[in-house]
């Protein structure tokens, strides 16, 4: 698992972050931006329904040039409408999706998945500060398979899981797999838990002239299975509340809300979104239950809480004011030379500490922010990513030094930026399509020393002398490259470059020396963490992984290996 540090949302008082886990899963955690550690923490997992991407579920205002699933669930203006009404306790939501955007697909794949989803909510809950985390379950769709496979991951449902909530998601249901009894075994270990199951009557509903369920198959049919499990074990009231059929336990804690539809109308997502679904589904046992001021069934009581789509992101600048999360340089920010001379006399590990601290900080001049653009083509489907022009250095454009790191730093810092380190392919692609082409010029006594970082980089701005600063440069150094081969020798740095004038690389890729080997010659370029594919915008983590899509930024397939 790797965690990308997000960025604060200052419109809506919030925190983002992403986080990705092993295999092919990754989550945007929405959180307040400041967590009152006094108070007890709601975490809302939900898990995204079938073909739908985690920001297409947490959702924005629709407009004519938006995909219209951006509109429908609105799973953070919910949530946010919650924290609005409920403040004795921090409510942050994290919501989930595979490679895949199936879980049922994602499950298949896995043999042992319900341990992984285990994995994934409790590293999900133990990110978040507080006096205590509870976790509500909850999801859409084929979400439910998400809820499933956690069920399916060990004899019991684990103490800190408050609330299971099925919003029209129970496809997966089973009796034949004690489900029933996991559950209320759960439900009786403490009062204060809840079950919540939403739903419609989707047994003749029609799609272009055909069932849009088989005849065993819908979530009408899949709650009343779970409505008669419950019942030989819960006297379940039954009641008619306006256009839903309700059952509801003595104790309060189990709750079916089945829609009628006469006019066989698809209501599928119709009961998360513009029913205020997943609001209904966290209130039901709170003490504000009855305060949120909407209904379940509309119409949306959260619209204050959404937020304004940006346009689609079809250029370079766009994504850079979109998503860059490098802070701005410091006023008095040390400049390159006198910080060099700083860490000089330092051990190695003192010295690549106070390196990455400088960085991180945001002490690097400022044409490293002028991304440069990369168009590439694979499998008939055009994208463009986006790279720096020159390698990490410390301090201002009129005072900087090329700074060679260890790969663990140099991933950090790209984690924190959101940012990813090059590949052997993006190495080709950005020799290529550079500005400037400059001569190697390899050196050969005190390799690893600090004063010969310096010295080549002096011997590179002598090259680069009457060129302007923000070209995109190459030729200069060999890249800190991500690779497969680090899954056979995890503690290498693996590097590759140094084109010569005619193209070929000095440096094949290799993963020879140890990880805290570094020399001159080492360069870390960063790749921005989201690109453009056909028009639109995606997450480059997400691509290296895609057995398709990965051709855009490797040469050797999918790519699903770090620094760690």
């Amino acid at each position: 698992m790797f965690l990308i540090t997000g960025t604060a949302r200052a419109e809506f008082a919030e925190h983002v972050r992403e986080m990705h886990f092993e295999p092919g899963v990754h989550a945007v955690l929405n959180s307040p931006a400041e967590i009152d550690v006094d108070k007890p923490t709601l975490l809302i997992i939900y898990a995204t329904p079938n073909g739908n991407t985690i920001e297409q579920t947490l959702g924005c205002r629709g407009m004519e040039t938006i995909d219209w699933h951006y509109d429908i669930q609105h799973i953070a203006a919910q949530v946010r409408k919650m924290r609005d009404v409920d403040r004795s306790e921090n409510i942050a939501v994290a919501v989930v999706q595979p490679d895949e955007k199936s879980w049922p697909a994602w499950r298949a794949k896995h043999a042992d998945n319900g341990r992984m989803i285990r994995d994934i909510v409790h590293t999900l809950a133990s990110s978040l500060p507080g006096k205590s985390v509870r976790v509500a379950l909850t999801a859409h769709s084929g979400g439910g398979s998400f809820i499933t496979g956690y069920i399916n991951g060990g004899e019991t449902i684990d103490s800190n899981i408050a609330r299971i909530a099925y919003l029209d998601a129970n496809y997966s249901y089973s009796d034949s797999e004690h489900h029933g009894d996991k559950l209320l075994t759960w439900l009786k270990d403490d009062p204060k838990r809840q079950l919540v199951v939403i739903a419609y009557d989707d047994r003749n509903v029609k799609l272009n002239g055909k069932p849009i369920v088989s005849k065993d198959g819908g979530t009408y049919r899949a709650s009343h299975r779970m409505i008669d499990r419950f019942s030989r074990d819960l006297s379940l009231q039954k009641k008619t509340l306006g256009d839903f059929e309700t059952w509801t336990d003595r104790d309060q804690q189990v709750h079916f809300f089945i829609r009628h539809n006469p006019e066989n109308r698809i209501l599928h997502t119709v009961l998360v979104g513009d029913m205020n679904g997943l609001i209904e589904a966290i209130a039901i046992g709170t003490s504000w239950e009855k305060q949120w001021g909407g209904t379940f069934g509309g119409p949306r009581a959260y619209e204050n809480f959404i937020e304004q789509c940006p346009p689609p992101a079809t250029t370079q600048s766009q994504i850079e004011i979109r998503k860059s999360q490098i802070p701005p340089r410091a006023n008095g920010a040390l400049g390159g030379h006198p910080f060099l001379t700083t860490i000089a006399p330092l051990p190695p590990l003192e010295w690549q500490l106070a390196v990455e601290k400088e960085i991180s900080a945001g002490n690097i001049p400022s044409f490293l922010l002028k991304w440069k653009d990369i168009h590439v083509t694979a499998a008939g489907h055009h994208a463009t990513y986006f790279v720096m022009p020159d390698y990490l250095s410390i301090g201002s454009d009129a005072d900087f030094v090329r700074i060679p790191l260890w790969p663990k730093v140099a991933q950090r810092i790209a984690d924190r930026f959101g940012c990813i380190l090059t590949t052997q392919k993006i190495c080709d692609d950005v020799y290529r399509a550079a500005e400037l082409k400059l001569e190697p010029r390899p050196l050969t006594e005190k390799r690893e020393a600090p004063e010969t970082f310096l010295q080549h980089h002096e011997i590179i701005e002598e090259q680069r002398k009457g060129k302007p600063l923000g070209l995109l440069v190459a030729g200069i150094k060999k890249d800190i490259v991500i690779t497969n081969c680090l899954k056979e020798q995890p503690r290498r740095v693996a590097i590759y470059g140094w084109h010569k004038l005619d193209g070929n690389a000095i440096q094949p890729l290799t993963i020879v020396h140890r990880e805290t080997y570094v020399d001159y010659s080492h360069g870390a370029r960063l790749v921005k963490g989201e690109m453009i594919v056909d028009g639109k915008p995606m997450n480059v983590r997400d691509i290296l992984r895609n057995p398709e899509l990965s051709a855009f930024l490797s040469d050797e397939g999918p790519i699903d290996a770090k620094y760690h």
